[in-house]
């Protein structure tokens, strides 16, 4: 935390244990990003275009989230994380060390959305336990949006 005073109704100690599970967040967000991102550049096969456009419309919502998040643990007092290091040390989506085919990508993606909806999720009782009611509309929102990726990936798979 910076040195400034924040009195906000919530307690150093709570600030810090929020900001370090939204700093885990925003890396798993922003590596989902970038896996989503690189998909929607390397698809090939016959759903080429509905792929090429779904990771589009995927990758841009992600890259807004990441700024969200970012701005809420400033909001915070903390500085948000901020390079491939830091991201790397934080995040629990697994990052890619292949090229996979287009379906291998929708399932991959299918645990990368979870996995975030997962990190979020691990965040409330701390949040609400410090009545932040802010980033807990936050995590909801972000809690919506990626089970129901979560869902549409997997329905193309079935």
């Amino acid at each position: 935390m910076s040195d400034e005073i924040i009195d906000i109704g919530i307690s150093e100690a709570d600030r810090k244990a929020i900001t370090d599970g939204l700093a885990r967040l925003l890396a798993d967000t922003y590596t989902l990003y970038l896996k989503t991102h690189n998909y929607h550049w390397n698809v090939t096969g016959p759903m080429f275009q509905t792929l090429h456009l779904m990771f589009e419309t995927q990758y841009n919502e992600l890259a807004l989230a990441v700024d969200l998040i970012a701005e809420r643990i400033r909001a915070l007092g903390a500085p948000a994380p901020g390079s491939y290091r830091q991201f790397g040390e934080l995040s629990s989506v697994p990052e890619d060390e292949d090229h996979p085919d287009a379906t291998e990508m929708i399932r991959r993606l299918v645990v990368g959305q979870e996995t975030v909806a997962r990190t979020a999720r691990s965040l409330f009782p701390i949040v609400e336990d410090a009545h932040d009611e802010p980033t807990a509309d936050l995590l909801t929102q972000r809690l919506q949006i990626h089970e129901k990726t979560a869902w549409m990936l997997r329905s193309l798979l079935a």
